[in-house]
């Protein structure tokens, strides 16, 4: 069995990792950490995941946390994960970060979070950017980024256009329009999730300077442009990416399909729909669903993906990427439908 510990299991992502690795057949919860709640029992605080698990959180030395566990998540804010890698790579503990601390490069990582990047050895680390239908090499990697929810339905809408054209010079910009489930605020309530602010409204942030901006651009290598906005939804992210091509490049829906087909062949949570996506298909799941429609007489492609935040967007990747590490199928833990209505 796998041995697994959660360092910040009392957000939302932490819990979401409780709840998925719960029912990992090859997985055993050793340790969840929380200083709010040290020597609670987990299910007291948080009684949906009653009778499955009997720990207590705790608040115990980094050291002892890697001595106990096979592999590691940190489910800590932005900066805070820093703090805990190092001493836990010291001690040869597999790590899956979901902050933003090892995404980027580290100059990148200072200018757009502001903040000095503390772990000395950062670059020598050679994280790996954990979007596994790009990255196989996630399979040998001991230390994970998990991108961040905005980023993974944004890239894995276009990345077929973008990366899987042969001769390539086909997409010349990427506009991304996506809207988020308030549960990517995080649970510390603020004013964008105040609920009379945002019932019955659509909440436009950060709209030409967004964070995540940068892990599109890293990856795809276009021009991208990037909108987010928040929505009076619980889970998931919708998606619109305007995708712009070479106006002398003529291809059809059916090529456009093809494509798709042939970039995703063997991605088990990669859905293409015939019809456009919807966050009802994919909520509490670890699916990405695409769909796309070619306009005529236009240089504009439009492609819309479906992703639930706190799954694909983010705890279920982790467990994907965690799968990979340990040589079992991505789809352990992790294959299951969604939920309707």
């Amino acid at each position: 069995m796998i041995k697994a510990g959660i360092i910040g299991g009392a957000g939302y992502t932490g819990l979401e990792l409780v709840r998925l690795l719960l029912m990992h057949p090859e997985v055993e919860i050793s340790v969840v950490t929380s200083r709010r709640y040290k020597g609670k029992k987990i299910s007291d605080v948080n009684p949906h995941l009653e009778p499955f698990i009997e720990l207590e959180y705790e608040d115990v030395d980094t050291k002892e946390i890697a001595d106990r566990t096979d592999i590691v998540f940190l489910a800590v804010p932005h900066g805070s994960a820093m703090d805990y890698v190092p001493q836990l790579r010291a001690r040869e503990a597999r790590v899956i970060d979901l902050s933003a601390d090892y995404r980027l490069k580290k100059d990148e990582y200072e200018r757009i979070y502001k903040r000095q990047h503390k772990d000395k050895d950062k670059e020598k680390r050679k994280s790996v950017y954990g979007l596994t239908e790009l990255h196989p090499e996630v399979a040998d990697a001991d230390l994970i980024a998990n991108p961040g929810c905005y980023p993974t339905g944004a890239i894995l809408a276009v990345a077929p256009l973008v990366k899987g054209n042969e001769g390539g010079g086909r997409v010349k910009q990427v506009v991304f329009d996506s809207k988020s489930g308030i549960s990517g605020a995080g649970a510390e309530p603020s004013a964008k999730s105040h609920f009379p602010n945002l019932a019955e409204n659509i909440v436009p942030y950060e709209v030409t300077a967004h964070r995540h901006v940068a892990e599109m651009r890293m990856e795809l290598s276009v021009k991208v442009s990037f909108t987010p906005h928040v929505i009076p939804s619980i889970r998931g992210i919708p998606t619109t990416a305007h995708v712009f091509i070479e106006e002398n490049e003529a291809i059809t829906q059916d090529e456009i399909e093809e494509t798709y087909k042939r970039f995703y062949e063997g991605k088990r949570f990669m859905r293409l729909r015939k019809g456009l996506p919807s966050l009802s298909s994919v909520r509490g799941t670890n699916f990405c669903d695409i769909g796309f429609k070619r306009e005529e007489k236009s240089d504009r492609i439009v492609v819309i993906s479906a992703i639930d935040n706190l799954v694909k967007g983010g705890s279920g990747q982790a467990i994907q990427n965690m799968n990979l590490m340990f040589g079992l199928d991505e789809r352990e833990g992790l294959w299951f439908p969604g939920l309707v209505p």
